[in-house]
């Protein structure tokens, strides 16, 4: 199989961690499939197009010219203007205060059951950050029993930056474990948090820093037995912990699509710890 679903947020995706990963992929002749949570075209985020952006914690440019005008490029584009739409694909679990709640769970098992399935044809599932996530994906039931599919047929799921805590969200809904638990992931780290100025598309609104720690979110989530991997100080920080590859911020991006690659065709199940 040569096929990867690749999910990003209408509220906003970084363009490196589209682009880092999408380059290695179409080079060996993947084809991508893009998905939304409402079928809408992901947008962008700005600093993610501007090479002159500054990045006030690393106090650094973080968006290269090669990666501002690749972004423009996919902006303009039409490969991204007709993603699945999930909310099309995978049902929506009823509240238990429905009155025919026991009928309409069994409804939902039946269909969830039928659409996990259906990512036969898939051979890997990559999760793009930015900002946006936190607000399409990150605790999106849908997107969580696609993770599911994916990894109850253990093939690989990689996530990058903040699309790393739809991970630790995922879970059965009867033992409600985190799928990453005793398992190793890298992440967004505190030092990489603004303190003002996170954003998204679409709105005005400044939620000023991240809603939530994600670094805490993964500390916990993998338990005693597994870890988190911040890579501060090091250049590069990605994870293969089969069957997940994680990526900590825009600079990983790259690496993440070239440990998928490994993972999927010469069977890496380990890396970068």
């Amino acid at each position: 199989m040569s096929k990867i679903l690749v999910v990003l947020s209408q509220w906003g995706y970084w363009g490196e961690e589209l682009i880092g990963p999408l380059d290695v992929l179409d080079a060996k002749g993947y084809e991508t499939v893009f998905m939304t949570s409402k079928g809408k075209k992901p947008p962008a985020l700005p600093p993610s197009m501007d090479e002159n952006y500054l990045d006030p914690p690393l106090d650094a440019k973080v968006t290269s010219e090669y990666y501002a005008r690749k972004t423009r490029e996919m902006e303009k584009s039409t490969r991204l203007s007709k993603p699945l739409n999930l909310s099309e694909w995978f049902p929506e679990r009823p509240y238990y205060s429905a009155k025919s709640y026991l009928r309409d769970l069994e409804a939902y098992n039946d269909a969830r059951d039928k659409a996990q399935a259906s990512l036969a044809e898939y051979a890997a599932l990559l999760l793009v950050g930015g900002s946006g996530p936190i607000v399409d994906m990150v605790n999106n039931q849908r997107l969580h029993d696609v993770i599911l599919g994916f990894y109850k047929t253990n093939k690989p799921i990689a996530a990058e930056c903040y699309g790393v805590t739809c991970l630790a969200f995922a879970r059965d809904w009867y033992d409600r474990k985190s799928l990453i638990w005793g398992k190793h992931v890298t992440g967004h780290p505190l030092e990489y948090d603004y303190k003002d100025g996170t954003g998204f598309m679409g709105t005005d609104f400044n939620m000023g820093p991240p809603p939530y720690p994600l670094e805490y979110i993964l500390r916990d989530a993998t338990g005693p037995d597994g870890g988190y991997h911040s890579g501060v100080g090091r250049r590069l920080s990605a994870i293969v912990d089969y069957p997940f590859v994680t990526s900590r911020s825009t600079a990983d991006s790259r690496k993440c699509g070239e440990l998928l690659v490994e993972v999927l065709e010469n069977g890496l199940k380990r890396w970068g710890w």
